[in-house]
């Protein structure tokens, strides 16, 4: 963009300006008259010479000019010959001399009369230096620190003053190359969507039946589902700009500035319409407004933020082709006047995808490596229940680095099976140097697991069992592949998962008759699932068809507003709960005694084989929990 007429002539003053300061200095340094300083007794020594002829004093130096040849030469300097070229007097016969505080002048002066040196008194002007050095300098200084701080707030050099300004990434309709096809397990969400692309391409076919698109879309899903590239897809099918900001942009320390920061969003996006504007992380602005004891109030540059994102929200009209779309993982802590008809008039899920979706999303990241015929992407994918897309991107991208790493020339199962134990488990850590007795105590450990799972009517087959270090602290894994997706589960379900859970601890029991730290885990996960079947699924005989728990805030009903909560039931029924938490666990240990006591032998031949091999899957690990081996080993 070229510079407007009054730019130009502002530039040139400039220089014009910086030009007539240089060539005063150089005046006043090359064509002034040479001055030497005196010390007070050479003075006064010179003037008992005859040697001076006038002098001005003020009050706190002595000015003065000389006989010629009276002054002693200054040392030479690279100055002198231009001062020369420049007509300037080469001799010396200007001085200056300090005066002393607090002597009296009278005896100078009678000095100066005897000698008939000419003497006249001059008020030294210091208005330029004290307005100098008192104002200009200091607010300079501080105009200085202030630009440079508004400079490091704003973002550049250009944008000092404009913090107030929106930060959202614009992207033009040719930078944005998504489109549903690179979007895969969200087959709903995409449903949902495509009214909203439609609308955007022809508004005219839904405002002739008088219908309004909604204002706003909600995305709610787990961390990693895709909502973000959702949001992104939607606006490459539409092929309209696509504004992106993140939630906690908008705040900053000063006040005021996420509120003029959501202004100016939205007036960028009416002067782009049709276009689509995307909040992620809604809820860093969006939090609900009410306090610790639930009532809704005050002053905070958050607060004031979210205020004027309603306001703004209720005062565009979605028919000019502005839609406002927003991302969350945490919907319950968002306000409640965000969510009312009128501004996010449509939520949509975006959960974690089921074992389809998982499978497609495989292949979609699959699309540029290179894969051995052996891989089963829909066996990888039952292998990864509750993986969001994310998860599983990142399982394709590490299988591949590790066949790069081995030299292989495609990404084989072997990989992805590794990946997925790095997922879930951590890296393999076979620099933990575990001792015999450990390894023999993990064993017999992770084959009580196994072997409960293989005995239990509803548990899921076991896949891999392995006494390998993965992780922080794990020191062995038993891996279970489900058969289908599970959204319900029953009583005698959850009754086999928690035996599963507690096959460790008791193999340890009856194959040492001592017990280890190593089931800590195992008795967290049990309890929490027995607590959870007492408390919410009201699966005890004794406390009935009731659920516990604590209450929500009395205000908005929203429990994750800053609301601490209550206890809704006695002392009594806490100790009926514990009660019956511990006679599940009691319960279900003893029925797991039992069934690893009629397997014994079974128990001890898996665990020498597996702590021979480290690893046991496949058909071996098969063998090895039907009995096989046994007879083998007589």
């Amino acid at each position: 963009m070229k510079p407007n007429t009054t730019q130009r002539i502002q530039f040139s003053l400039i220089y014009v300006l910086v030009g007539a300061v240089v060539l005063s200095l150089l005046q006043s340094w090359f064509v002034a008259p040479r001055t030497v300083e005196l010390p007070m007794s050479k003075f006064l020594e010179l003037v008992r010479e005859n040697k001076i002829e006038s002098v001005s004093l003020t009050e706190r130096e002595i000015t003065g000019r000389a006989k010629p040849s009276a002054l002693p030469e200054p040392p030479a300097a690279r100055a002198d010959q231009l001062r020369r070229l420049l007509g300037s007097d080469d001799n010396v016969r200007r001085f200056t001399v300090t005066r002393i505080p607090g002597v009296d002048d009278s005896q100078l002066l009678t000095l100066l009369e005897t000698h008939h040196v000419e003497f006249s008194g001059r008020v030294e002007n210091t208005l330029w230096r004290d307005l100098l050095f008192g104002w200009v300098i200091p607010l300079a200084l501080m105009a200085g620190i202030w630009m440079l701080i508004m400079r490091r707030v704003g973002g550049g050099a250009t944008q000092a003053l404009s913090f107030g300004r929106s930060k959202a990434k614009i992207y033009d309709r040719k930078e944005l190359k998504t489109t549903f096809l690179d979007v895969a397990g969200a087959d709903e969400a995409k449903a949902e969507l495509v009214e909203i692309v439609d609308f955007l391409r022809n508004p005219k076919k839904y405002q002739r039946l008088g219908g309004r698109i909604p204002k706003g879309v909600l995305l709610v899903g787990p961390p990693g589902t895709g909502k973000t590239l959702l949001a992104r897809a939607v606006a490459g099918e539409a092929d309209v700009p696509f504004f992106s900001m993140s939630g906690s942009e908008f705040v900053e320390m000063f006040v005021g500035v996420g509120a003029s920061r959501v202004r100016d969003l939205f007036e960028q996006a009416k002067s782009k319409a049709p276009c689509i504007v995307f909040i992620d992380e809604l809820d860093a602005v969006g939090k609900s407004r009410a306090g610790s004891m639930g009532f809704v109030g005050g002053h905070d540059e958050r607060e004031q933020t979210l205020n004027q994102l309603l306001a703004e929200m209720d005062g565009f009209d979605s028919s000019k082709g502005v839609i406002l779309m927003a991302a969350t993982n945490r919907p319950e802590v968002l306000d409640q006047a965000l969510l009312r008809p009128g501004r996010f008039d449509r939520q949509i899920v975006v959960d974690k995808p089921d074992l389809k979706g998982r499978e497609a999303i495989l292949r979609l990241h699959a699309r540029s490596v290179v894969l051995a015929p052996a891989v089963d992407l829909g066996s990888i994918a039952a292998r990864t229940p509750g993986f969001a897309g994310a998860d599983l991107a990142n399982i394709v991208n590490e299988a591949a680095l590790l066949a790069a790493r081995k030299g292989k020339d495609a990404v084989e199962m072997t990989d992805f099976e590794e990946a997925i134990d790095r997922e879930i488990a951590g890296l393999e850590k076979r620099s933990r140097v575990l001792s015999e007795k450990e390894r023999d105590i993990v064993a017999h450990h992770e084959m009580g697991h196994a072997l409960v799972a293989a005995s239990v009517a509803h548990a899921d087959p076991v896949h891999k069992v392995t006494i390998i270090p993965r992780g922080v602290a794990a020191l062995g894994m038993t891996y279970q592949r489900p058969t289908e997706e599970r959204f319900l589960m029953t009583k005698s379900e959850l009754e086999d998962r928690i035996a599963v859970m507690l096959g460790g601890r008791v193999a340890e029991e009856l194959v040492y008759g001592e017990v280890s730290t190593g089931a800590h885990n195992d008795f967290e996960r049990a309890s929490e699932l027995a607590r959870l079947m007492v408390m919410k699924y009201g699966m005890s005989e004794r406390l009935g068809l009731v659920t516990f728990g604590e209450r929500a805030a009395p205000f908005l009903k929203t429990p994750a507003a800053g609301w601490s909560g209550e206890r809704d039931y006695s002392e009594e029924t806490a100790r009926m709960i514990d009660e019956e938490v511990r006679g599940i666990i009691e319960r279900i240990h003893e029925r797991v005694r039992g069934i690893l006591t009629a397997r014994k032998a079974a128990l001890i031949a898996a665990a020498a084989e597996l702590k021979r091999t480290e690893t046991l899957e496949g058909e071996q690990l098969r063998r090895l929990l039907a009995g096989e081996a046994m007879g083998r080993a007589r």
